[in-house]
């Protein structure tokens, strides 16, 4: 019988929002402006974070190239890690006393994540068109390609929203203003999505082409950039590695973007881990679990990005895959990312809480007990 994941089917098709994305070292000088004039955007609330905004000179230079074209409302930089839904409703009231019209944020996942849910709620408390967004992203997390955003509740939940028209309008890639980002920072937010792509039911299959080069590019450069911080090129290959990594596509719904990925929300939103740092955690133990779990196109499509990082096959799918596990963690350890669940205070005996909430309802008393052994295995060394 065929293998009814074998994704030879499908379409593709960019945001109805992305109106493009600017790539290149000092690029925000020009494609700033070029977006302001072609989204219409006049007067422009900035969105970031508090140590990116008083730590480093990013925000005031991205604050003057908005004030040379008039085009300077106001700065928010109220939004924390994780994106505290506090954050959001002071974000959205922020954005009326200044009468913006658009919205650029500035850093990781989270204050993108934000401004894509103040869009959203702002559409949904009004209603009639959504806002315009230009993210600058500091990190290597994607954030700004998925029409979804991520946020943690009053109880500390990671929740979430969900419509294709909340995806940036533009995104803009400057390596130039990467060089201030924390280095844990930077090289831990990558490596997760890349991955997951390759087993992800809702990515078209062509698309997974570009997890792979992603995957190459992130082996390659990440390393490079660890041993030569101030290196632009090293720097904005990894940019396009991120973007290649979670390729802007058009989709009826978001759904899981996988193990790894739901494990590290449930951890970061409660313990107050990193995202980068949970994928960090639990990447290479997910991808080796998925060597037995996984289905047999799942499985081809892991084992298969050995040939991209020009790595030899073991023989045989399932030791490819683990093979690929191993690789993860090598490159984990030789970036200085290596953790423990139990570094970060997370409660032992909440590991069966936690995988638990991270599977989906469907998934069987067999693979949450292999949760739970992955989880046990991270826990302490």
């Amino acid at each position: 019988m065929a293998d009814t994941n074998s994704n030879l089917h499908g379409s593709y098709a960019y945001h109805d929002t992305l109106k493009g994305v600017y790539y290149g070292p000092g690029c925000v000088h020009t494609a700033l402006p070029t977006l302001l004039a072609v989204l219409g955007g006049t007067k422009a609330l900035v969105v970031t974070g508090k140590s990116l905004r008083e730590k480093t000179n990013v925000v005031t230079n991205v604050e003057r190239i908005l004030k040379d074209n008039g085009a300077f409302a106001a700065t928010f930089s109220e939004i924390g890690q994780h994106a505290p839904v506090q954050g959001i409703i002071r974000g959205i009231e922020a954005f009326n006393a200044a009468g913006a019209d658009i919205i650029v944020s500035i850093g990781g996942g989270s204050p993108i994540d934000a401004t894509k849910a103040i869009v959203y709620r702002l559409q949904k408390q009004a209603g009639g068109k959504f806002l315009n967004h230009i993210a600058i992203p500091t990190t290597l997390s994607a954030a700004e390609y998925r029409g979804g955003a991520g946020y943690t509740d009053e109880q500390g939940n990671k929740v979430g929203v969900s419509d294709p028209m909340i995806s940036p309008a533009g995104v803009i890639l400057d390596a130039e203003l990467t060089l201030a980002t924390p280095e844990e920072l930077w090289y831990a937010s990558r490596l997760s999505l890349a991955s997951q792509g390759l087993y992800n039911p809702v990515l078209p299959y062509p698309m997974k082409a570009f997890c792979y080069a992603a995957l190459s590019d992130l082996f390659k450069y990440l390393p490079k950039s660890k041993a030569q911080p101030g290196d632009l090129e090293a720097r904005q290959r990894l940019l396009i590695a991120a973007w290649m990594s979670l390729w802007p596509v058009k989709v009826e719904k978001y759904g899981p973007l996988g193990l790894s990925h739901s494990l590290g929300h449930k951890l970061g939103a409660t313990y107050g881990i990193p995202h980068g740092i949970t994928s960090c955690l639990t990447l290479a133990p997910v991808v080796t679990l998925k060597a037995d779990v996984a289905s047999p196109s799942d499985k081809a499509a892991l084992a298969e990005a050995l040939f991209y990082l020009r790595e030899p096959s073991t023989g045989s799918v399932e030791g490819d895959v683990r093979r690929l596990g191993s690789k993860i963690d090598e490159l984990v350890r030789g970036l200085g990312l290596h953790r423990t669940l139990a570094s970060y205070n997370v409660s032992r005996a909440n590991l069966p809480t936690i995988a638990k909430l991270a599977l989906a309802a469907a998934d069987g008393p067999e693979l949450q007990r292999k949760t739970e052994a992955l989880l046990e295995s991270i826990y302490d060394e």
